[in-house]
């Protein structure tokens, strides 16, 4: 993988982490694309992954910071609460994790059909949770311990190339009722832990085997870098699309692009 190669797949990662539009999907168009796909991807898939949570910590600081002073206190508080909702939301995630790891994996890497499949599925998950709401009008409520274990559900289920994770948990809490500039919020935050303790643990590994110098560090930083930058944007941007209910154009570029990669590994 050139250095420039990694800019590209960089700024895909970074753009589409936050949009509901899947950014491992998208990784792995980009990388049949331009023929980099091969052992080295997921060391890089591992760094673009952290620089985007670091884009979430650097948009979301104040509210990150807010949590962190009320979790250490004596009383139970909002702050704590909501760390709670949370925590509940990382189990499913985990359960994945830890036991179904090496099965995850085996579906990276494995050609675009999947990931059509997943992304025609987030297209129809967007649309209709868009559709409910405007139908419904209504104003919504706060994540509750359920909703976040239900989102939690859809978070490790969007562990599949294509499935959109944050189209997924947006559109399950909005399903669920959920108000929109709640439900952006908790999406963001409820990843943070999961993807930078996996991501610590996976560059442990990396760094002591030999798939970081077949890959080497030039492309790695470029593609950190870039990810990071357009990360930041485009998280702020996702909470003011949510927010404005435009979900609907994502679910029609879902559409587009599931069936045109479809039929790309079919030809």
């Amino acid at each position: 993988m050139s250095w420039l190669e990694a800019l590209i797949l960089g700024i895909v990662q970074g753009l589409t982490e936050f949009l509901p539009v899947s950014s491992s999907g998208h990784l792995e168009i980009g990388q049949a694309i331009l023929g980099t796909a091969g052992e080295e991807n997921l060391s890089f898939a591992i760094v673009v992954h952290v620089a985007t949570v670091l884009s979430t910590l650097v948009i979301l600081w104040r509210e990150v910071e807010r949590l962190f002073k009320g979790t250490f206190t004596t009383q139970w508080n909002q702050e704590k609460d909501y760390v709670m909702k949370i925590g509940v939301s990382m189990i499913p995630v985990f359960v994945v994790g830890m036991f179904f790891k090496d099965e995850v994996e085996a579906f990276f890497g494995n050609g675009l059909l999947l990931v059509g499949v997943c992304l025609i599925v987030t297209a129809g998950m967007l649309a209709l949770s868009e559709w409910l709401q405007r139908r419904h009008q209504q104003e919504g409520h706060e994540v509750t311990y359920r909703d976040a274990l239900v989102i939690g559900i859809a978070q490790a289920c969007a562990v599949l190339p294509g499935l959109s994770r944050s189209g997924t948990t947006i559109a399950t809490g909005l399903l669920c009722g959920v108000k929109k500039e709640s439900v952006a919020q908790f999406s963001f935050l409820m990843v943070l832990i999961p993807i930078l303790g996996e991501a610590f643990l996976d560059l442990l590994d990396l760094m002591q085997g030999e798939v970081v110098s077949s890959l080497g560090w030039l492309p790695l930083t470029v593609g950190f870098l870039a990810a990071f930058v357009t990360g930041c944007f485009a998280c702020r941007f996702m909470i003011e699309i949510v927010r404005r209910q435009r979900l609907t154009y994502f679910a029609i570029y879902c559409l587009i692009v599931g069936i045109t990669a479809i039929v790309y590994e079919l030809c």
